[in-house]
């Protein structure tokens, strides 16, 4: 029972949120710089679709603001521009609270500071651990299949021209997945622990997805054994494949350049990732249509990524082992409970504080 005239105390459960992001992004930097020390090679800036990573963090921030700061606005305004400021200061105040605000700035920052450190530490790679473990793992697959490779079982199976230009473009999809599903739930979460969740879990897989390239160091079936992907069409896999490859021939003839290497089979981060993305998706979204597709997606790159050639099935089902150790350590960190609403708060105004009853003794 409250006591009489005592107003609720709130429990700050997500205080000490982004203690693991930081720790996370502080580890895989703080490492990324030792090794590229180490090496004598530079710490590189790799560019992605929004271009470089000084770019892309103040580009994510002005389109997070601009996109929830306009239609909704305008809508509310009935397309009136007038009364346009109005709905934006209103919007402003309802939405953009300090702890969304902190929220939106250390989730971007501090994951693409993992990010920056996981594609140095990918980069280093051939040059700490030179013995690929390829003949292992695609032994593994072949004990599997009963002697065959998966790979060719699957283009057998469901076939080449149109499938390999659909499959192909889920693969690709990926790339600007990250960001955009980063940001969305950044922005957009209906309670602001969903988003330290997601992006801690992010920052997690792709912590764990580093450690694992360093601990079995492998290629991918496409780039050693090449002739059993001779039949696929050409599609747009295709020209990353090339463009990989010959990263990675550049890097080890001239480790001093700007070019990134970025070959790397086991664990399979396109399985995890997209399995993060759907896991938290599961217990953080209300729309089933949105969940169904977050698991559609997760289960076509799944096929893609074997289809095409770029991970084992053992880089698959680590990948699948990283993601779940990801979601679960993200969840702790968070003070998430595995339902289908998660912790309950406001959605938009506070941090996942929830209000403790005052008891008298």
């Amino acid at each position: 029972m409250r006591a009489a005239g005592t107003a609720p105390r709130l429990t700050p459960v997500t205080r000490h949120a982004y203690g693991l992001l930081v720790g996370i992004a502080v580890l895989t930097g703080g490492l990324a710089v030792v090794v590229g020390a180490s090496l004598g090679q530079p710490l590189r800036d790799p560019e992605g679709f929004l271009g470089p990573t000084w770019l892309r963090i103040p580009l994510l921030l002005l389109g997070a603001f601009l996109a929830d700061l306009l239609p909704l606005p305008l809508y509310r305004a009935r397309f009136r521009f007038k009364a346009l400021p109005a709905e934006i200061r209103k919007r402003w105040h309802e939405h953009w609270t300090r702890e969304r605000i902190m929220l939106v700035v250390m989730g971007l920052v501090f994951f693409y500071l993992t990010y920056v450190g996981y594609r140095n530490l990918k980069s280093y790679l051939p040059f700490i651990r030179g013995d690929i473990q390829d003949y292992g793992l695609r032994e593994f697959d072949l004990l599997l299949f009963f002697g065959a490779d998966p790979g060719v079982l699957m283009q057998q199976a469901i076939g080449f021209e149109w499938m390999a230009h659909f499959l192909s473009f889920i693969y690709l999809a990926y790339l600007p997945l990250v960001p955009l599903t980063l940001t969305a739930w950044l922005v957009w979460s209906r309670n602001i622990s969903f988003g330290y969740w997601f992006v801690t879990a992010n920052a997690m897989c792709w912590a764990l997805g580093t450690a694992t390239y360093y601990m079995i160091p492998s290629l991918g079936p496409v780039f050693h054994f090449p002739w059993l992907f001779a039949d696929l069409p050409v599609t747009g896999v295709t020209a990353l494949q090339e463009s990989l490859a010959s990263g990675r021939v550049r890097v080890r003839f001239n480790p001093m350049g700007e070019s990134v290497q970025s070959v790397a089979g086991f664990a399979s981060l396109h399985t995890g990732i997209t399995l993060v993305v759907a896991m938290v998706a599961q217990y953080t979204l209300r729309s089933r249509v949105l969940k169904f597709l977050t698991w559609a997606f997760f289960g076509l790159t799944v096929v893609a990524t074997i289809y095409f050639g770029w991970h084992y099935v053992a880089d698959v089902i680590a990948g699948v082992v990283i993601a779940v150790i990801s979601v679960w350590l993200g969840a702790l960190a968070t003070g998430q409970k595995f339902d289908r609403r998660g912790r309950s708060s406001h959605p938009t105004t506070t941090s996942g504080e929830v209000p403790v009853e005052v008891t008298e003794h």
